[in-house]
């Protein structure tokens, strides 16, 4: 029997799921996200089911993590929550989300989608992606036209892509010169802003992927 890992703060939730869905598969749920990585790790589930609003990790937080270790990148998230908003649709589709289900749940569609998955494909989700800090510097245009240059840095890399926070306003599909600062700058190549996610405080998340790279980058 296949094996289900299910990552819901809610119980009535878990419960509803584990109702419609005990009959085909084995389930294993938590209501802490931050335990997630380790059930994984241990029973290494066919495909994870979780919600995106959770407290102390979200969905999205947990999405990147399961999609930067090996062993983990290949399993098919299939989201289930109650967000309706179109940006977090398209963030779960840029990072690689097999499904997208809003609550209510129409388990029919669930069950199908689930029917499709094959245990532990060998294609991964995305690039795997590495935790190590690096200091950046972009230059381009802001989301007024207006020449920028700011310092930051990221600790969210792929071979192809990175993650920064910016105070600088971007818009989507604007181009950025990035360069690598280390002593003294280095350019790497230019890169397009794919997505972008509000924070607290003044930056904004930027998801950036590479258009060209004419220089070195730390992953090759």
């Amino acid at each position: 029997m296949r094996r289900l890992l299910i990552v819901d703060d809610d119980e009535a939730m878990r419960r509803l799921l584990r109702l419609n869905l005990a009959d085909s598969y084995e389930i294993v749920d938590t209501a802490d996200p931050e335990q997630a990585m380790a059930l994984v790790m241990v029973h290494k589930p066919d495909a994870i089911l979780m919600d995106l609003q959770m407290p102390k990790r979200s969905g999205f937080e947990l999405c990147r993590a399961l999609g930067s270790v090996s062993n983990t990148a290949p399993i098919p998230i299939f989201v289930v929550t109650g967000d309706t908003g179109v940006a977090a649709k398209e963030s779960c589709r840029e990072m690689g989300v097999t499904a997208y289900f809003e609550k209510p749940v129409d388990f029919e569609a669930l069950r199908d989608s689930l029917g499709m998955v094959k245990r532990q494909t060998l294609v991964p989700r995305t690039e795997v992606r590495v935790q190590v800090r690096i200091s950046l510097k972009l230059r381009g245009e802001d989301i007024n036209g207006k020449e920028f240059a700011e310092t930051t840095s990221t600790e969210n890399v792929s071979i192809s892509a990175f993650m920064c926070g910016c105070e600088t306003a971007l818009q989507r599909d604007s181009i950025v010169g990035v360069y690598v600062v280390h002593g003294v700058e280095k350019l790497v190549g230019t890169a397009r802003v794919v997505r972008s996610e509000p924070r607290q405080g003044s930056s904004t998340l930027y998801a950036f992927r590479f258009v060209e790279k004419t220089g070195e980058w730390i992953l090759k």
